[in-house]
């Protein structure tokens, strides 16, 4: 889906920065109009302009040399100054040097911003960094990822724990390197975290990687699944990104709203560490910053930048996985949605983009196979390839009152209601509702009973 999202909701009200509030913002004074995006084949630089305002290109050498990386570092520290805004900036100010001098005289930052650049010491925000694991990823080196110049505002600077995020070459494998935004709502029903889970573990098997925010919900659901088939740390084939360059690239990439040291939410601290190991965590925010409602919309413009596609699981209205949405959109990634029921809110976001073009999510295949990673198979009449999912049919070593059971769970329903549906006793039907759940065949959920995705065989 090619989507102008941005135009349609110009009128409601909307405190979140969209891609049309950052145009506006990197055109304010820009009597030419906003800022035109870069976008870079795939063996190119990831240097050169493809047209626009010439201040719009990062310069050469911007962060090459020690004292301009740890200038680099001071200028992340900045908040009013914008990466557009330090765009705008290198079109007289070629190097993170010259800029944090000029932000000191007063060309640019609010008076806090200033002082800061008159008096912190990048030498030390620099140790601190190393000191925290982590490691400042410039414009300059190989490791940023080009896919982050198709946004018109890329980040001058991304602070990364764990492994390379350098945009894989030829895939060394089928389906080796594609990257896979999953997102969705932080309360998310069971059955959307299980399905998120199921997606991320799908991409990671065929050797691509997981984007997504490290919140709780659907994004903590689609980075575990892609852990869950990770090497395991004390796998002797597992590359240590602490000790040198390894081979493999990161089974997830988790962008966070926050500091680089900063665990949110808090429960996520282990899974954080897990995704340092066998992943990546990136902000382009530097240790200390806390994490800030409005960091998070455009934390999600490098979900979207990073990713091939953007998959949105659930979402209230006004969820934030919109902005992800509109971004991926906006710089011509691919937008997928999984449908849910009409009458379920978590939907509302799902609904709202397949009626507006959005790619239709059933399975893990569906994806796979619309991505191209994995060959769709014919429908029993030969009309069409279609990823379509595997039938939800009884265990095979159900027992006759589980198969009633089983077919009378077509919808979430309470004990009474399965006793009624079955014409079983209360006792009996209770019985068989345990058998399936302790066997992973159904969970309960607010006093109801339903089926599980994961007990689904072709």
């Amino acid at each position: 889906m090619r989507s102008d999202h941005a135009d349609q909701l110009a009128g409601a009200p909307n405190p979140m920065r969209r891609p049309r509030d950052l145009r506006r913002e990197a055109a304010h004074g820009n009597p030419g109009g906003a800022p035109s995006r870069r976008r870079f084949a795939a063996g190119s630089s990831g240097r050169g302009s493809s047209g626009g305002e010439a201040g719009l290109s990062w310069p050469e050498g911007f962060a090459v040399e020690p004292p301009d990386r740890e200038a680099l570092l001071v200028l992340l520290h900045l908040a009013s100054v914008t990466p557009a805004r330090l765009l705008e900036l290198t079109a007289e100010h070629r190097t993170a040097r010259s800029c944090v001098a000029a932000i000191a005289r007063g060309a640019a930052g609010s008076e806090a911003d200033r002082s800061r650049a008159r008096t912190l010491d990048g030498r030390a925000a620099m140790g601190k960094v190393a000191a925290g694991g982590a490691r400042l990823v410039s414009v300059d080196d190989a490791e940023y990822p080009r896919a982050l110049f198709d946004l018109f505002d890329p980040p001058a600077g991304l602070l990364v724990r764990g492994r390379s995020i350098a945009e894989p070459g030829e895939p060394a494998g089928w389906g080796s390197g594609a990257r896979v935004a999953l997102v969705g709502a932080r309360n998310c029903s069971a059955t959307g975290g299980e399905l998120a889970g199921l997606l991320g573990s799908a991409v990671a098997r065929i050797g691509g990687c997981v984007v997504s925010g490290g919140a709780r919900g659907i994004d903590e659901a689609a980075h575990r699944g892609a852990l869950s088939v990770a090497a395991p740390v004390s796998d002797p084939g597992y590359d240590d990104p602490t000790q040198g360059d390894g081979a493999s690239g990161p089974v997830t990439i988790a962008v966070l709203g926050c500091g680089i040291d900063f665990a949110y939410p808090p429960r996520n601290r282990r899974l954080f560490d897990d995704i340092a190991r066998l992943g990546a965590l990136v902000s382009e925010y530097p240790p200390g910053t806390p994490a800030e409602p409005f960091r998070f919309p455009a934390r999600n413009r490098i979900v979207a930048a990073l990713s091939t596609a953007v998959v949105v699981v659930e979402g209230a209205p006004n969820s934030g996985s919109m902005i992800t949405v509109d971004h991926g959109a906006a710089i011509g990634r691919d937008v997928y949605a999984v449908p849910g029921s009409p009458v379920s809110e978590l939907a509302a976001v799902p609904l709202k983009l397949i009626r507006e073009g959005a790619g239709l999510i059933r399975s893990p295949d569906d994806l796979l196979g619309d991505l191209g990673l994995i060959p769709l198979a014919a429908d029993p009449d030969g009309s069409r390839p279609s990823g379509r999912p595997a039938v939800l049919s009884p265990p095979l070593d159900a027992s006759p009152a589980e198969r009633l059971v089983w077919t009378a769970l077509a919808a979430p329903a309470a004990v009474d209601g399965v006793a009624g549906a079955t014409g079983l006793p209360i006792p009996d039907a209770m019985a068989a509702l345990v058998g399936l759940e302790v066997r992973g065949f159904i969970r309960q959920v607010g006093g109801r009973y339903e089926r599980t995705i994961a007990a689904a065989r072709p």
